[in-house]
């Protein structure tokens, strides 16, 4: 006792030493993030130590139980923060995690964050306790991609076209991760943080992945330097396309594809990256969900490994792999391509009230692109490797982009949403 608070004393006069952030050693999530932050608040003059030590609680001034009910930060001049309060105060102290503080000072965000944290901290202990959460979630799976659709559906005639886009689109995406969820934490429990995060702070599909508790291979400051700056990068730029360049486009039309472009550029290139920047300093396996999608050098490639990989984890799981036994690898390539083309109808066609078929359509020769170069001819010609292949690839993914995002869809959904946004 007398060597460890010798030791305190020491860190605590020493120039570099910022505070403490206290944790509960007993609940797996928290050692978690402890061990994930540990590297980064170090570097920055805080230093992690256990609520369970009897020197924190008299530190505090607090009971055991007190102490175990939130993480405290307590700085070297001897403020206090707890719970939310803690969060706000160290997502201050990494660039990263700073729109977090910045979001916590309007008072109804301020608010939700304290309610969440509350939730979290109260099913935090998943190594003590058979996690209830988990297996809730694994129960209703397909509860949320069944029902969700449907409400957005009921709002279809008293929202705008481009808000009933967005409610579908949401829709279908929180009911998808809710399934992904469900179907990766039926196999193994997982601890609540992690489940919220997944949810609400990650675009990707691949839950497994993400909730393994495994950590990532570390990245060097020059790595992760980059991947933020190129994401900072592309977000300027979505937003000079939407803001800037789009409205002074000839023909509504073009303003309409230059103003997606930049959406485009906006999320899944660039604060999409800087999510998976994020969580990958802190040693999560999230890589990006698009990469480098203009290298692509067959069609397949395109689809599988470099455009939105959130949506392409799902279908290959979900519709792809069930399917290839009854339907051989032709016809599940077929099916999971034309499955893509009904999610797109219901976020393009159903709001736009127009151009229904195009999407599927298009999704549809996409797959009929991959088989062809997986062909003999295919292969003969040389349609999956070198400049022949990405001049096919091109062909195939940017040609029949008009059916995807038809004109209807441009005209009466998406220039409408950028006017109510001040982009027009």
């Amino acid at each position: 006792m007398i060597s460890e608070l010798t030791e305190i004393t020491e860190l605590a006069e020493s120039a570099t030493f910022r505070g403490w952030i206290f944790y509960d050693a007993a609940c797996s999530s928290c050692r978690d993030l402890a061990t994930r932050f540990e590297g980064s608040f170090a570097a920055r003059g805080f230093h992690f130590e256990p609520l369970q030590h009897e020197w924190v609680q008299q530190r505090l001034n607090l009971t055991k139980d007190e102490a175990l009910t939130e993480m405290r930060v307590l700085t070297r001049a001897g403020e206090t923060f707890g719970g939310a309060d803690a969060v706000i105060f160290l997502a201050r102290q990494i660039w990263w995690a700073a729109p977090l503080a910045w979001l916590a000072r309007v008072p109804w965000a301020h608010a939700l964050l304290h309610r969440l944290y509350r939730w979290v901290a109260a099913h935090r202990t998943c190594a003590i306790n058979a996690a209830p959460a988990p297996s809730a979630i694994s129960r209703t799976r397909w509860f949320p991609l069944a029902v969700l659709p449907l409400l957005a559906l009921s709002t279809k005639f008293i929202v705008p076209a481009w808000g009933f886009m967005w409610l579908m689109a949401f829709a279908l995406f929180f009911g998808c991760k809710w399934l992904t969820l469900g179907n990766a934490i039926r196999r193994e429990s997982r601890c609540p943080f992690r489940a919220l995060a997944y949810l609400f702070a990650w675009p990707g599909m691949e839950a497994a992945r993400f909730l393994s508790q495994e950590l990532a291979p570390p990245q060097s400051r020059s790595a992760v330097l980059k991947s933020t700056g190129g994401a900072t990068v592309r977000i300027l730029l979505g937003l000079f396309l939407l803001f800037a360049v789009a409205r002074h486009a000839a023909e509504p039309l073009w303003a309409g594809w230059i103003g997606m472009m930049g959406m485009v550029l906006l999320l899944h290139f660039g604060f999409f990256d800087l999510l998976s920047a994020g969580w990958r300093a802190l040693r999560v396996n999230a890589p990006p969900i698009m990469n480098s999608p203009l290298r692509s050098t067959s069609v397949g490639e395109f689809w599988s490994h470099r455009w939105n990989a959130a949506f392409n984890d799902l279908a290959l799981r979900l519709v792809f792999r069930p399917a290839v036994r009854p339907l051989g690898i032709a016809g599940a390539t077929l099916l999971a391509f034309f499955a893509s083309g009904l999610i797109h109808e219901l976020v393009i066609s159903l709001p736009a009230r127009a151009g229904y078929g195009l999407p599927s359509a298009y999704f549809l020769a996409q797959g009929l692109g991959v088989l062809a170069e997986r062909s003999s001819f295919g292969k003969w010609l040389g349609l999956r490797t070198g400049v022949r292949g990405w001049i096919f690839t091109m062909l195939v993914v940017a040609a029949p982009a008009f059916w995807l995002f038809h004109p209807p869809f441009v005209t009466r959904v998406i220039l409408p949403f950028m006017q109510a946004i001040g982009a027009l």
